[in-house]
């Protein structure tokens, strides 16, 4: 006799995350190694259209067009600066992991897909965020303009564990931000990469792989919402009676 039975299965069973440090030189090729390894259906990555396009082109930013721009493209330069200083203190660009990536996908033949939310969105956000906020977030991205960035030769538990500190300190001195820059953007890329899922499974996957880069501070909390997302399937069983 057949009897029917309905199981919950996660949504991460289909998804590998893969967490980097945008400015380790060790990121891209963790990328490489990983991607060559699973040989996934689907690669997603942590950017917009407009990141896409802007990480493959040589322009750059000025501070004098920032400037003319309004508070939005002042804001995004600085953060562009901020981010530049670290990645030459780990000699390498920011935005290289997800290179990687990309070039993985065209080499392996398999679709990429930006998962992020629009960067206007973000710095819209990021404009309402309080006045105390901005304020400290301009000194402490001043800081890190001037060469005090963490040494190379720690070795990558060291950086790993220093960037949890950091990230916890960063959601106590921030709490908006911190809700705008992480948790939100976490919600977004994990419906995304269910969207993804959803797709590829539409196509006649049963089991697709998907894998998707993003930042280290993004990790655990878009496994966790992907975890907690739940597909039911319908499991045939025989019994004797």
């Amino acid at each position: 006799m057949l009897l029917g039975l309905v199981r919950s299965m996660s949504y991460l069973r289909y998804v590998k995350i893969i967490g980097t440090m945008h400015v380790s030189p060790k990121s891209r090729q963790k990328v490489r190694e990983i991607i060559l390894k699973e040989r996934p259906n689907a690669i997603a990555i942590e950017l917009d259209q407009q990141r896409f396009y802007a990480i493959q082109s040589p322009k750059k930013l000025a501070f004098q067009e920032a400037l003319k721009l309004g508070k939005s493209a002042l804001l995004t330069y600085i953060l562009m600066k901020v981010e530049e200083k670290i990645g030459e203190e780990f000699g390498m660009k920011p935005g290289e992991e997800m290179k990687e990536a990309i070039y993985m996908s065209g080499l392996l033949g398999v679709p990429l897909y930006l998962i992020d939310e629009d960067i206007r969105i973000i710095m819209e956000k990021l404009l309402k965020a309080p006045f105390r906020e901005k304020v400290f977030l301009f000194l402490e991205s001043a800081l890190v303009l001037l060469p005090i960035a963490p040494s190379r030769e720690e070795n990558s538990e060291d950086i790993t564990e220093n960037y949890k500190i950091m990230m916890q300190q960063f959601k106590t001195r921030y709490p908006y931000l911190f809700k705008v820059l992480v948790e939100e953007r976490n919600e977004i890329m994990a419906r995304n990469l269910k969207k993804i899922v959803d797709d590829l499974k539409r196509m006649g996957l049963k089991k697709p792989k998907v894998i998707a880069v993003v930042g280290l501070g993004h990790k655990k909390g878009i496994e966790r919402i992907l975890n907690s997302y739940k597909e039911q399937r319908f499991i045939k069983s025989k019994t004797n009676l």
